[in-house]
């Protein structure tokens, strides 16, 4: 996981912060998930909220995570993307 993850996979950052989080790292677990919830990955801030939640995380790192998942949230938003979206749910109604 940590060469993959060192490279930009969200997922390893992810799997990485559990396995830590297994190992009794919390520091580190929380460190890695904050990386992965930034870059948008929903589960990654669900588990920052429960480790808030259990003591494991402060406030303030639930409270990054949070921004920065919205943000990278915003950032994927486009017309374009949306446009898409809605003619591949007419094309769907009309193939059925």
């Amino acid at each position: 996981y940590t060469k993959a993850a060192m490279q930009g996979h969200v997922q390893s950052r992810h799997n990485l912060g559990c396995y830590e989080g297994e190992k009794g790292n919390g520091d580190r677990a929380v460190r890695h998930l904050l990386i992965s919830a930034k870059v948008g990955d929903k589960i990654s801030l669900e588990t920052v909220k429960r480790a808030f939640m259990e003591g494991l995380a402060t406030k303030e790192q639930y409270a990054e995570a949070l921004k920065g998942y919205q943000d990278a949230k915003e950032e994927m938003k486009s017309h374009d993307r949306d446009k898409a979206r809605e003619v591949k749910k007419i094309l769907a109604r009309m193939e059925s």
